[in-house]
């Protein structure tokens, strides 16, 4: 499995430099958010693709990882070719562009922190499907991680399908969301995510104790990220100063977790 591992992390590198090759020459590394998901989708399937003989449940875990990745990359390469250049990577970049160190700024700010992450991240999926040769078969466990990332596709799907509608009306402009699941959570995409992986994680975790603690970190750093550090918070300070009604939409909706919206 080590050895394995370890191909798995060549083949994250090279992929990293291969995008920060392509950001240096375009100017902007906004893109690596829509191959993020694919770059995990691709490390399970290169996990599948070194057994001799994978398992129904490394078929379960890969695939699992495999159609998140593909709907997750397509969705935000969409969103990049619609709105070009994120404002997160022109606050990061912005003084290095300024000076002419963009391109060195992208490698040691943004690709070379993202192949660590990437890797790490997607430690259940890579781990689950390593150490699911045959038999295998797909016991409780992994079918409870399988109902709960299916639970969180939906809500990643349908939320962003939702938020999509809602902003391509002009006629929405300035004005908040809150119907469809968005009356339920402020976030059902951040909460759909955070499903999916603990939902992956569950599924390896039916390898093994040793697989469990191991891969506990993916499903860890995606609650932090979405819940702590550069999703939920970063956006809703936005939000905050661009929708006049977003304080009265935090005070009724739910931060995260799905619930009933309070009254009044």
């Amino acid at each position: 499995m080590t050895e394995a591992l370890l191909i798995n992390a060549g083949v994250a590198i090279a992929l990293m430099l291969a995008l920060w090759g392509v950001a240096a020459r375009v100017g902007d590394v906004s893109f690596i958010d829509a191959v993020w998901g694919g770059s995990m989708a691709l490390l399970a399937v290169v996990s599948w693709l070194q057994l001799d003989k994978p398992g129904a449940r490394a078929t379960l875990i890969a695939g699992m990882t495999l159609l998140w990745g593909a709907r997750l990359g397509w969705h935000l390469l969409a969103r990049w070719r619609a709105s070009g250049e994120d404002p997160r990577y022109e606050r990061i970049l912005g003084k290095a562009r300024a000076s002419g160190r963009y391109a060195s700024a992208a490698l040691t700010r943004v690709f070379a922190p993202q192949a660590v992450l990437l890797f790490v991240t997607c430690l259940p999926a890579q781990l689950g499907v390593l150490a699911s040769e045959e038999p295998a078969p797909i016991g409780p466990l992994a079918l409870t991680g399988a109902a709960l990332w299916l639970l969180g596709m939906v809500f990643e799907t349908v939320g962003d399908a939702q938020l999509a509608r809602f902003r391509a009306d002009p006629a929405n402009k300035g004005k908040v969301l809150d119907t469809g699941l968005w009356r339920y959570t402020r976030h059902p995409n951040y909460f759909g995510d955070t499903c999916v992986w603990w939902g992956i994680w569950l599924a390896s975790a039916e390898c093994g104790w040793g697989v469990a603690l191991a891969g506990l970190a993916g499903p860890l750093f995606v609650t932090f990220t979405l819940t702590r550090w550069s999703g939920k918070p970063l956006l809703e300070k936005g939000l905050a100063r661009t929708r006049p009604g977003y304080a009265d939409y935090v005070r009724r909706t739910s931060g995260f977790v799905p619930w009933p919206p309070k009254a009044g």
